[in-house]
């Protein structure tokens, strides 16, 4: 009897060691970042063919994955309407998105600022329960 409550007794100790573990490495678990991004765009000819297509090659190197938007895709809730290009990207972590960002701001300085301005919110996600 007393192997049995041994026994017993060591499974409760290895759930609870096991919780306690899944607690902690859940705890520092990154949580996903998003970006937010109002475009507003000046000449649509050269924006579609010159810039597009290396910010979207950017935002696929830098981990990046589009979750909402495009042209004409946003409605204005409140306050002034939105840009015809409103974008949402998801990113793994802040970290990521915040070296995504610097790469970006490179391309929009070098080549985007000719056809669109811009203005991106970085925003971290929140753990879902």
């Amino acid at each position: 009897m007393k192997s049995n409550c041994k026994i017993a007794m060591a499974i409760i100790v290895g759930f609870v060691l096991g919780g306690g573990a899944v607690s902690v490495l859940h705890a520092q678990a990154k949580l996903p970042a998003y970006a937010f991004v109002e475009i507003d765009v000046k000449d649509q000819d050269g924006y579609t063919k010159d810039f597009l297509p290396k910010a979207q090659a950017n935002i696929k190197e830098g981990g990046g994955k589009y979750i909402a938007g495009g042209f004409n895709k946003a409605i204005s809730m409140s306050g002034s309407p939105p840009p015809a290009r409103v974008v949402l990207l998801q990113f793994p972590d802040m970290d990521t998105l915040k070296a995504f960002n610097v790469k970006q701001r490179q391309l929009e300085a070098e080549l985007g600022d000719k056809y669109a301005s811009f203005r991106g919110v970085a925003i971290e996600g929140v753990e879902q329960k």
